[in-house]
C-alpha cells in the first residue's frame, strides 16, 4: 500500500487493461471523517472502469489472474525519498484480500504496524518506510 508525502503526493488514476485485479485505496488523512478506512472494487478490463486515488491516500492491489495489466496515470514523478507504505495485511484496516498465494517484496512485508507507527510520529519521528525494492 504505497503513497508519496508532500510536496510530491500524488493522485491516480489505475485501470485494469487485461486480466482482473482486486484494487484497494486507504484514507490516510488524519482530519478526514473517513481516516484509515479502505474502499476496494474488482477492475477489469471488460468492465472498463478506473479506480481515482485522491493525494492522502494508499493505495495497493492484487491481480487475481495471470498476466493481468494495470495502467496508471499519475500526478507526479516517483520520489525514493517521499515514498512511504502501510503493510497490506495492517489489522489497523482491517482489508478482506481474496484468497491467494501472494508475492510481495520484503520492505511491503515489514512495515510497522500502523498505529504503532502513528505513535512515533506523535513523538516527533517523521516514520520513513523502509527502503522500496520496486514499484
Amino acid at each position: 500500500m504505497h503513497y508519496q508525502v508532500p510536496p510530491v503526493a500524488e493522485t491516480k488514476i489505475v485501470r485494469c487493461t487485461r486480466g482482473s485485479m482486486y484494487d484497494v485505496i486507504i484514507d490516510l488523512r488524519p482530519q478526514s471523517p473517513t481516516f484509515s478506512r479502505h474502499f476496494s472494487i474488482v477492475l477489469s478490463a471488460d468492465d472498463r472502469k478506473a479506480m481515482y486515488v485522491p493525494t492522502g491516500f494508499a493505495h495497493g492491489f492484487q491481480t487475481l489472474e495471470d498476466d493481468t495489466e494495470v495502467f496508471y496515470q499519475i500526478s507526479e514523478f516517483y520520489s525514493p525519498d517521499h515514498a512511504r507504505g502501510v503493510r497490506w495485511d495492517d489489522p489497523a484496516f482491517q482489508i478482506p484480500w481474496p484468497p491467494d498465494t501472494r508475492t510481495i517484496s520484503q520492505s511491503d512485508r515489514t512495515y510497522p504496524d500502523f498505529r504503532a507507527r502513528q505513535s512515533r510520529q506523535d513523538a516527533g519521528d517523521p516514520g520513513r518506510a523502509p527502503q522500496e525494492e520496486s514499484r
